[in-house]
């Protein structure tokens, strides 16, 4: 009798912990609002690339003979077109970062917004 008298407390607690228990996917992950709306150079692009780039494509640095440190430098590999292939991981180009995941995919969008606008230096 104490046998079953446990058993069924237990079915109780375990239906008691499912029954009640819902989730909402929007209310656990909320998805922030990427915003490609004028994007600011100095303000986002900058900071994007120093936080994934400047490590080894800084002045002091320079691997790969590719340095994105200042405007003048990224511009060049804006024109050349080579800064978009490689952080969306295009065929043909080395990923980057090298040997670590895609960026954002947020901040993929903020830099082709600022390109398509002609990579202004704001």
């Amino acid at each position: 009798m104490l046998k079953s008298s446990s058993l069924l407390f237990l079915l109780s607690l375990t239906w008691l912990a499912t029954a009640c228990y819902y989730d909402v996917e929007e209310e656990l992950y909320p998805t922030l609002e990427c915003l490609t709306d004028n994007v600011n150079y100095s303000e986002e692009v900058l900071s994007i690339i120093t936080t994934n780039c400047y490590s080894c494509h800084n002045a002091a640095s320079n691997f790969g003979n590719i340095t994105l440190e200042g405007y003048a430098a990224l511009k060049v590999q804006v024109d050349n077109g080579k800064l978009l292939k490689v952080i969306r991981h295009e065929a043909g180009v080395s990923p980057m970062p090298k040997n670590q995941p895609q960026m954002v995919a947020c901040d993929i969008a903020k830099i082709e917004a600022w390109v398509a606008a002609g990579a202004p230096n704001n």
